[in-house]
């Protein structure tokens, strides 16, 4: 959990905060995510998503569609001497990361953000009517 705010350096590297590096190893997995920004998970965490992703019905699909934008999409990143990750070009396009970014913990995973993204996607105006909506989800 927690929000770090860093920046990517001309070579597309970023600071992954030690904290998260704590939790998600030496080396994890980086993916498109929802909501324009990206998924990072630790190999472990990774493993049981992807399981999850292959018993997923052949036919249908939205599971096909589902499945290759998070896995097609994937890269292993490994943590540098400095602390640093190399993100991929591809996954810099698809969330827009050109130098300020946000890092998010969001329980099993953290979330790359463009700065101005997370801005927008983190008014929480509405919370009481999403809250209303949890119950049926068992919160």
């Amino acid at each position: 959990m927690g929000q770090y705010t860093h920046s990517i350096d001309p070579k597309g590297r970023l600071i992954m905060p030690s904290k998260f590096r704590e939790c998600l190893g030496e080396s994890f997995v980086v993916s498109q995510g929802l909501d324009h920004c990206l998924f990072v998970y630790t190999d472990e965490g990774w493993e049981q998503l992807a399981e999850k992703l292959k018993s997923l019905p052949l036919t249908n699909p939205n599971a096909r569609k589902f499945t290759r934008f998070l896995l097609g999409s994937a890269t292993v990143c490994e943590v540098d001497k400095q602390g640093r990750i190399l993100l991929p070009a591809h996954l810099r396009e698809f969330a827009k990361l050109d130098k300020d970014v946000v890092l998010v913990g969001v329980g099993s995973r953290v979330e790359i953000w463009d700065k101005d993204t997370w801005t927008n996607a983190s008014v929480y105006d509405d919370m009481e009517e999403v809250a209303e909506n949890m119950e049926g989800l068992g919160i």
